[in-house]
């Protein structure tokens, strides 16, 4: 087993057979609520409080970048996208990603506002169009990966509510190291 050091020297192991592993996120006090609330097949974004903006924001930051306030905070976001654009990754050789391909990379328009990157799943190539209604379900990564994946909405502790497997908080740092990550498939 290979270990590294996440953000706050949280010692995370790469996985089985000492491969380092590149897909999982460094979680630190700041996003710690972000990946809680995915392993629990909840979508969070950061919103600007700041008088006269409002303005929804993902990635994480501890800043509006609209209007540069600090005024701002954790949000539920809806779980539904549209797609913006995608490629399809036939080769990488970074572990786990090569054995994955060929997989579906894109940026959605969350109904919020924000774009993000992500991954499409469960939808073949074919059947992709610009602007199709997307939801959010979280794929659990890590030590575990074979563990269940979450839908938005889906209370804890039905099927697939929670992708916690052996995780501590469902960050790095814990026993399993199992991480949800958010990705998106056809609404």
């Amino acid at each position: 087993m290979v270990t590294r050091r996440c953000g706050g020297g949280v010692p995370v192991t790469a996985g089985a057979g000492g491969a380092v592993r590149f897909d999982l996120p460094e979680a630190d006090d700041f996003t710690r609520p972000y990946w809680d609330a995915a392993a629990e097949g909840r979508l969070l974004l950061r919103r600007c409080w700041a008088e006269g903006c409002g303005a929804a924001h993902h990635y994480p930051r501890e800043f509006c970048p609209f209007c540069w306030s600090e005024d701002v905070g954790w949000e539920r976001a809806t779980g539904r996208a549209t797609l913006y654009t995608w490629s399809v990754v036939h080769r990488n050789d970074l572990p786990p990603f090569g054995g994955r391909v060929p997989y579906v990379a894109a940026v959605v328009d969350l109904v919020e506002g924000p774009r993000m990157m992500t991954e499409i799943t469960d939808c073949a190539e074919s059947e992709l169009r610009i602007g199709m209604p997307l939801v959010v379900h979280f794929r659990a990564v890590g030590a575990a990966s074979a563990a269940s994946t979450a839908s938005a909405g889906a209370p804890r502790g039905e099927a697939g509510g929670g992708a916690r497997g052996g995780t501590a908080g469902g960050v790095p740092g814990g026993g399993g190291a199992v991480v949800a990550v958010p990705v998106f498939r056809p609404a």
